[in-house]
């Protein structure tokens, strides 16, 4: 029997054991990029997967699948997964045909050379073993978060709160929280145990008894930022564009046409330095609520109320409420602008713009960049100054980046994909500069059109 399109595999007809043939346009349309109905479907190794009803109970968050409907997840899958019979398993029960033979295995919009080489590379980097973590190394990253944290503690319950210990207690504490901010990062990547379940467990441990926030919020945002980084309206690390920020060249001039000013723009590079942590403080924590009340998240509710009742107890008896307030303020304020700039040093000088489908590894090589490494900079960061190598394998253990490194470079060369590295203060800078020019490009579209 000749192969069928998806339009008439759709016949109740079709003879079973017949696996219903589909095109790449056909998928996109019944994804509502046409005139079809909104069905969900996505694409893995050649197979066509309908996402319709799992997509609400995906543990990795709803919006994830959600944002490759109708587009090659195949790469996504695997970088996202580390079990993959389990997948397999759910993925079964989804399946509903595959591209028609004359179809490529990716998008006609997508490199395939490209996407078949990083297969190539994916399979060499798990055989080399760099998916496999060192557990001795993350004891020694949260033992050091852990003791700067008892530190902070110490130092006001032993030297008062007078200036000097107030000003010292308040560093080690900043340290200790964004310390353990990377930690559960790591965690949350399921690059710390080789169990998803231990990394799940602990995690929640770090970020809600520790840090005071919901995991599952953090899942949520974190995981659609890796699908598409620096695509607007799919990468919540976007959201602050256009209130408060104009991101991103070709986003800028449209708001600037559209005669959107809900900031001024032009001086954007100026007060990014005192705005962004502190916008950012005020929306976590003002989201973080929304959210877990929203998904009726009380177990995660319950625990922010003991993380904060916890941290009362520990340190209004020794500096009173108001001091305490001043003090755990004053180290979010900090920790938030340390955060900002160690994450936004690699997304926001790079493109910015709506959802262009591109195939995996160039999708994330044109929203993020790498700074050099160093002993510091790899402790500043958290290891996020290579973004490049993380974003592409979100899996791989911190220590191994360094490793894989020399391969991504090599495979970006020989595609001529642009590999972006530079000094850590330049990239501090690029921060600024980026901002000054998407200001320029607003401001002149806003005035000339």
């Amino acid at each position: 029997m000749p192969p069928q399109s998806g339009a008439s595999a759709g016949n109740p007809e079709t003879e079973p054991g017949v696996p219903r043939l589909f095109t790449w346009e056909e998928v996109g349309l019944r994804t509502g990029k046409g005139n079809f109905k909104k069905e969900r479907w996505l694409v893995i190794n050649r197979k066509v997967y309908d996402v319709s009803q799992f997509y609400l109970r995906h543990p990795g968050g709803l919006h994830l699948i959600r944002h490759y409907s109708g587009q090659d997840a195949t790469a996504a899958v695997k970088a996202f997964h580390k079990d993959e019979d389990l997948i397999k398993k759910y993925l079964n029960s989804l399946l509903i045909g595959e591209l028609t033979p004359d179809q490529p295995s990716c998008e006609p919009t997508k490199n395939e050379m490209l996407v078949h080489d990083f297969h190539e590379l994916r399979t060499k980097v798990e055989k080399m073993g760099l998916l496999k973590s060192s557990v001795p190394f993350f004891a020694v990253i949260f033992l050091h978060a852990f003791l700067l944290d008892v530190a902070s503690w110490f130092t006001i319950w032993y030297f008062g709160k007078t200036w000097v210990p107030f000003l010292i207690g308040v560093t080690l504490f900043t340290v200790s929280q964004i310390q353990y901010g990377f930690f559960q990062h790591d965690l949350g990547h399921i690059s710390v145990f080789q169990k998803p379940k231990w990394n799940r467990l602990a995690q929640t441990f770090v970020i809600a008894f520790l840090k005071g926030f919901p995991k599952s919020w953090w899942t949520d945002m974190h995981n659609q930022h890796h699908a598409k980084p620096n695509c607007f309206q799919k990468d919540p690390d976007l959201v602050m564009h256009p209130f408060v920020f104009s991101l991103g060249k070709s986003l800028s001039v449209e708001l600037g046409k559209k005669k959107k000013k809900y900031m001024p723009y032009q001086h954007q590079h100026k007060y990014f330095i005192l705005l962004a942590p502190l916008t950012f403080v005020i929306f976590a924590y003002l989201v973080v609520l929304r959210y877990v009340v929203k998904k009726k998240q009380w177990s995660e509710l319950i625990i922010i109320l003991f993380y904060n009742f916890r941290m009362c107890l520990m340190y209004v008896p020794l500096m009173g409420f108001k001091t305490f307030m001043a003090y755990y303020w004053l180290a979010r304020l900090l920790e938030s602008a340390w955060f900002i700039w160690v994450t936004q040093m690699n997304h926001i000088p790079m493109n910015i713009n709506y959802d262009q489908n591109l195939d995996w590894v160039s999708c994330q090589l044109t929203g993020t960049c790498n700074v050099d490494h160093s002993w510091f900079n790899d402790w500043f960061t958290g290891h996020l100054n290579f973004q490049i190598e993380h974003h592409l394998f979100p899996t791989m253990p911190r220590h191994n980046y360094y490793k894989v490194a020399p391969l991504v470079k090599s495979l970006c060369a020989k595609h001529g994909v642009h590999y972006v590295c530079k000094p850590i203060l330049t990239a501090f800078a690029d921060i600024l500069h980026s901002l000054k020019e998407y200001g320029q490009d607003w401001q002149e579209a806003y005035l000339h059109e």
